[in-house]
């Protein structure tokens, strides 16, 4: 096991956080205070690359100058009215977003869990208003390994015992499949009370499980035969993340109500929305949703510029060139601690085969040591998802640094 001594100044504000902060995460050992790019600086100015990109929140890159100049002009405007009133730039985001993606409506969040409350309102009360669903009997199905956040309602639709576990009761309605199992999705549908079927394209938090070829399609068709709507979580897998602009565009398929946040600020602020049309969207009436911060001026200006940047910088060709080029380069090195390498695009995990249940942390240790960041997730895995503007030679130095931290398990 490595020994990480960290110096007086790091252990100061690592002491401040444990005394004063819940302890509600477990981060690794490292303050960091800049961001720039692929790169990120801790508080002794050490530079590291940036393997998690914000849980993909970051997707353009550290502090991208665009981004930073269109928070900026707006905060010397005009940052909040709540939805009491108008704004001259929600209108103008709302057009933007809608024809950017080809939906009718968007209904604006802040937090990716309030875009997935959000959907999953949506859906009962279109199943209650165009489906006969009887009141208070409307069923959304999830798959088993989801993950959407943690409110009350997200976990009671999670499989994982640590996110779960000594918060109940849950919410009643939800249900639960086997991920990347059509049979098991369709004989869940043959209750007509189902009104939705919530699922990442691909799962994240989950170590970068990625279904069968023809998978979404097939959700895709079950949907339509079963009137029931097609909720996509791309909150991490959409943006240009995975190759294409949303991982639906791989099997060309068009869900119902599309739920987009993390990097649609560009990692600045708290930016979601919800898309739909409005034989969907138009179901809820004033005062029946909302949020003080949602729709908010300098979230939208931000939100057109972080889009914007997405298209002119061309993104998702880097992401998914960029995405082959580390994925063979892991093969390459024949570790015999990398079981698996999975990913489509920049996002990206790898599988610790390791007789040390630590193995996964250990190695994040000594990526950390060696200028790189990235973080375990259920153990045995290591998410590798930089920013979306990183380059051939910067893949080839951080694939080099991944080598040399794998003799840390030797």
């Amino acid at each position: 096991m490595l020994t990480h001594t960290l110096s007086d100044k790091t252990q100061y504000y690592l002491q401040l956080e444990d005394q004063y902060s819940a302890h509600n995460y477990h981060p690794l050992p490292v303050v960091l205070e800049r961001g720039e790019g692929v790169f990120v600086y801790d508080v002794e100015g050490k530079r590291y690359y940036d393997f998690l990109s914000g849980y993909s929140a970051v997707n353009q890159g550290h502090c991208h100058p665009r981004i930073v100049q269109a928070l900026t002009k707006q905060a010397q405007k005009l940052t909040l009215t709540s939805r009491a009133f108008h704004s001259n730039l929600l209108g103008e985001y709302a057009r933007y977003i809608t024809e950017y993606f080809g939906y009718d409506k968007v209904l604006p969040m802040n937090t990716g869990v309030e875009g997935g409350e959000t959907a999953v309102k949506l859906a009962r009360r279109w199943g209650y208003v165009k489906k006969d669903i009887p009141e208070n009997k409307a069923k959304i199905i999830f798959a088993e390994g989801n993950f959407w956040g943690r409110t009350l309602a997200a976990i009671s639709s999670s499989t994982d015992p640590s996110s779960y576990k000594g918060f109940g009761p849950y919410m009643p309605g939800f249900e639960l499949v086997p991920y990347n199992d059509i049979a098991a999705l369709e004989k869940a549908f043959q209750d007509s009370n189902v009104a939705a079927f919530m699922v990442e394209p691909i799962q994240g938090e989950a170590g970068v499980v990625i279904p069968d070829d023809g998978y979404l399609k097939a959700v895709r068709e079950l949907c339509t035969e079963y009137n029931v709507l097609f909720i996509a979580d791309e909150i991490q897998t959409g943006l240009a993340r995975t190759g294409k602009m949303l991982a639906c565009d791989h099997e060309n398929v068009r869900p119902d109500i599309l739920i987009l946040g993390k990097a649609l600020s560009g990692g600045t602020l708290p930016v979601s929305a919800v898309l739909a049309d409005d034989d969907i969207m138009l179901n809820i009436y004033p005062g029946e949703h909302g949020s003080t911060y949602g729709g908010n001026p300098l979230a939208c200006a931000v939100a057109i510029e972080a889009l914007q940047v997405l298209k002119d910088e061309n993104m998702p060709a880097n992401a998914e060139a960029m995405g082959v080029l580390l994925r063979n380069e892991l093969q390459n090195i024949g570790s015999p601690f990398i079981k698996q390498v999975r990913g489509k695009g920049l996002l990206n995990a790898i599988v610790i085969e390791h007789s040390n249940p630590e193995a996964a942390w250990e190695l994040c240790l000594a990526l950390k040591d060696n200028g790189m960041l990235a973080k375990p997730t259920h153990g045995d895995k290591i998410r590798f998802a930089p920013p979306l503007i990183i380059t051939k030679a910067q893949i080839i130095e951080c694939v080099d640094i991944i080598k040399a931290s794998l003799k840390v398990l030797e």
